[in-house]
């Protein structure tokens, strides 16, 4: 039986309705494909808890566990593992997302999600991200 990996992902919808969407930099799996943001659960953490972190340690924002809402999940079996990735969504953070471990950070319309190349697992949720909005 594969292993069980837990990555929690987020939307940042800002107040036109855009969404945020992260370039994976160089040094890392599917380097320069778009993702959303957030990462692996450390040991112990909740997927809001890993968010939080996440987003703090990757975009330089903070935002609070009442302010992420699950919208969907992606459920794949990858080499060696098998990934189990919720999607939250949030409209409510402080600071300005800036791309400290990512390549680059867009604000995308949700119609246009599809048209970013992306990491397998975040494709389809972003086809139920874009109909969700």
């Amino acid at each position: 039986m594969a292993k069980l990996l837990l990555v929690a992902a987020c939307a940042l919808v800002d107040r036109d309705g855009r969404v945020l969407l992260a370039r994976r930099p160089p040094h890392k799996p599917f380097a320069g494909l778009w993702e959303f943001p957030g990462g692996k659960l450390a040991e112990g953490e909740t997927p809001e808890q890993a968010l939080i972190r996440e987003l703090r340690e990757e975009l330089g924002v903070d935002t609070e566990e009442s302010c992420l809402a699950p919208i969907a999940f992606a459920s794949r079996e990858s080499e060696g593992f098998h990934l189990l990735m919720p999607l939250y969504v949030c409209r409510k953070w402080k600071g300005m997302p800036r791309p400290i471990e990512a390549d680059e950070l867009r604000w995308v319309r949700p119609e246009a999600l599809l048209g970013f190349d992306m990491p397998p697992a975040d494709k389809p949720l972003a086809a139920q991200l874009r109909d969700f909005l």
